[in-house]
């Protein structure tokens, strides 16, 4: 059947393609308002600049195919973050903190989850250039924000750090395979698995990895976390981080979870998954990413976020529908007028093409231009 798309593959119908449209547009507009900059980087790029420095769970996602002018694999990208910071470093290169935003359609070999989409049109902003806490501040206060405007709020934003699991895997001694089943059985909270994977790891880190899984909830786990976690300078400075946007944040729904590794790969310090009320899966992902430029020979600081616009799409009702006025094909220079009138007045104005009577109904028009005493007047759609 020609008409079956992929598995997670989905058109937009115009109810959704409309409110993805005015999300996009009353986003955007939002980070044009806090100094973001919008760029448009391309759907395809030569494999290696799209997935270097990102890691191996992005290169995973990415589809590939072979450039036939040159030969070289190329990939569909799966996370505009990495272009960003590519223009950031290379083609803009400026000295002092960039703001810059995005919004386009990413593809992914793989669904999330079993209801996501593999098209996913991904919206973020990232910032650049300032490597203290003010920016995560921001990013985080920016995402909240965001959400808030598309009238999806976050009910919990969960802050955590992935320099807590370096330090402690670093300390343990761990080559990257085994680095790497510990980053996945911690992300999967497998605790009795993890606990059998730790037993030959010396103390204090093997409790402490065990107590990644644990600490999560307000602001007074980080004392706690303080108390079980060995006293490293890694540790110490990322407690100090986490307190930090404790405070600078507590009108926000924030809360902690130590052991959320969401993204390791890629992330270099705090990691942020904001949730709505009734959404087990994240609707937005941030967090920062200061090794990433390295690859592109400039490596910033770096801080953002990024969300599906078609899954907050989904969790808003259809607005309703508002109808649109029909106008005859031909007329004279007042019908002209009073259309452009209508339509500058923020009304839909449609031709009635001909052959087509009986059926404007179903095209939406609910209203029509009609001339009674020498004026054009819009009355209710008659015999339809």
């Amino acid at each position: 059947m020609r008409w079956v798309l992929p598995d997670h593959i989905q058109d937009a119908l115009p109810a959704e393609a409309e409110k993805l449209e005015g999300l996009r547009r009353n986003l955007l507009d939002a980070f044009r308002a806090h100094g973001y900059q919008l760029v448009a980087p391309p759907l395809l790029e030569y494999l290696d600049s799209l997935t270097t420095g990102a890691g191996q769970d992005l290169k995973l996602r990415t589809f590939t195919l072979v450039d036939q002018l040159t030969g070289r694999a190329m990939g569909v990208r799966a996370d505009t973050t990495p272009q960003v910071a590519r223009i950031d470093a290379h083609l803009l290169n400026r000295s002092g903190v960039t703001r810059l935003c995005y919004c386009g359609s990413v593809l992914h070999t793989l669904p999330s989850t079993l209801t996501a989409t593999r098209e996913p049109l991904q919206l973020g902003a990232e910032l650049y250039g300032h490597a203290g806490l003010e920016a995560d501040i921001e990013v985080i206060r920016l995402l909240a924000e965001v959400l808030r405007l598309a009238q999806v709020p976050a009910s919990r934003i969960d802050i955590g750090h992935v320099g807590l699991f370096h330090a402690l895997a670093a300390r343990a001694g761990m080559v990257p395979e085994r680095e790497e089943a510990l980053f996945e059985l911690l992300q999967a909270k497998d605790v009795p698995s993890l606990r059998e994977f730790v037993a030959g790891v010396p103390e204090p880190v093997a409790s402490a990895l065990l107590a990644l899984t644990e600490l999560y909830g307000d602001a007074t786990v980080l004392d706690e976390a303080a108390r079980r976690l060995p006293d490293l300078p890694e540790v110490r400075a990322a407690l100090a981080d986490l307190r930090g946007l404790a405070t600078a944040l507590d009108d926000l729904p924030v809360s902690f979870d130590l052991g959320d590794l969401r993204g390791y790969h890629y992330h270099s310090g705090v990691v942020v998954a904001a949730y709505g009320n009734g959404s087990p899966a994240a609707l937005a992902l941030g967090g920062r990413y200061d090794r990433v430029g390295q690859a592109f020979g400039r490596g910033r600081p770096a801080t953002g976020f990024s969300l599906d616009l078609r899954e907050l799409a989904l969790r808003l009702p259809d607005a309703p529908a508002g109808g649109a006025i029909l106008a005859p094909l031909q007329g004279d220079v007042e019908l002209a007028g009073a259309v452009a009138a209508l339509r500058a007045a923020g009304e839909i104005v449609m031709t009635a093409l001909p052959g087509h009577e009986g059926t404007w109904k179903e095209a939406g028009c609910d209203r029509q231009l009609i001339r009674r005493d020498g004026r054009w007047t819009v009355e209710a759609l008659q015999g339809e």
